[in-house]
């Protein structure tokens, strides 16, 4: 496995020119490869690029079933690049994500990093984004179940634990490119833990969060999962799709998470070189970085959900709304 990349920062400190040009020179080798990744897998190019944001903008404008909805363009490319320039499909997601965000308002709203809540968990160790990303420019995130205090806080809490994490992650460009690696450890769970989530509600949030929010997951990697939450993970597992299900690996030793996964961008406790407690104080400082724009997200509404398009009714999507040229075609804005 190819050495990990250490993120890049704004804190990042230069005091030669040397050193400037040395991180000028880095910067642009990263922003070219983001470049290439993005056209090689989300068909994305500057032209349309922009032409899909002006048109996913316009749309917003005449759409009377929304209000308030950001239109800067990192919250718009979110939704362009997880479906690929498909317009009609990213604004499907985009009207899916705010239904749950209203069906959900315990998990998905409020999302704020001082809540005395939040600042526990995280402070507890159940949750961490590792400051250096795999080989292929993934960002990880990694939790430890054990960490998480079942018996004072509940399933809602931990969902909006990640929620807020990743709608923090989501502020990143590079993130909605590369996607992201989950490690999840499951050694430390207690009965707690597993009555404290409904098999159905966990299942409908796996699937709904799978069709809503716009994120790129490439890989979950599972470690040490006991027998009871096994069988809520699998049945989980069955309602999402088979490429995401195909995406899940479960494994009972380090040695062969290890052989999956850049040891570079794990904590200690699982055989890698960072500190838990310095993964904790990146998150924490992501999450500040953003706690402003992730408040402001509970300004947007969804007044109708009678846009969305039922899966079960998944032909409205004709083939040519798949590509980017296929979408500017098919939609009409009235």
């Amino acid at each position: 496995m190819t050495t990990a990349s250490v993120l890049l920062t704004v804190s990042t400190t230069w005091t030669t020119n040397s050193e400037k040009c040395e991180k000028d020179e880095r910067l642009g080798r990263v922003a070219r490869n983001v470049a290439a990744v993005a056209a090689r897998e989300l068909r994305e190019t500057p032209a349309t690029r922009e032409q899909a944001v002006r048109i996913m903008r316009d749309w917003i404008h005449q759409n009377n079933d929304i209000e308030n909805v950001r239109q800067d363009e990192t919250f718009l490319l979110r939704f362009l690049r997880h479906k690929k320039y498909s317009i009609p499909m990213a604004q499907q997601t985009l009207l899916k994500y705010l239904s749950l965000r209203k069906y959900y308002p315990q998990s998905f709203t409020k999302l704020d990093c001082e809540d005395p809540k939040i600042k526990e968990i995280l402070s507890n160790g159940y949750l961490a984004v590792s400051p250096v990303r795999d080989a292929k420019g993934r960002r990880v995130i990694i939790y430890n179940m054990s960490k998480f205090n079942a018996n004072k806080f509940t399933c809602w809490d931990m969902c909006r634990i990640h929620i807020l994490v990743y709608e923090t992650l989501l502020e990143d460009p590079q993130d909605q490119i590369f996607g992201f690696v989950h490690v999840g450890e499951g050694t430390g769970v207690t009965t707690a833990h597993v009555t404290a989530w409904n098999p159905t509600d966990f299942a409908r949030l796996m699937k709904w969060g799978e069709q809503s929010l716009p994120m790129r997951h490439k890989e979950f990697h599972l470690l040490n999962v006991p027998s009871a939450l096994k069988y809520i993970i699998d049945f989980a597992a069955s309602k999402l799709s088979p490429k995401m299900s195909e995406r899940l690996h479960m494994y009972s030793s380090l040695k062969q998470l290890h052989k999956n996964l850049d040891v570079a961008c794990l904590p200690t406790q699982y055989g890698g070189e960072l500190q838990w407690q310095e993964m904790t104080n990146f998150t924490i400082q992501l999450l500040d970085e953003h706690r402003k724009k992730l408040l402001a997200l509970d300004d947007m509404k969804i007044i109708s959900t009678q846009g969305i398009v039922s899966t079960r009714n998944s032909n409205a999507l004709t083939p040519d709304a798949m590509s980017v040229e296929g979408s500017f075609r098919k939609l009409e804005i009235d």
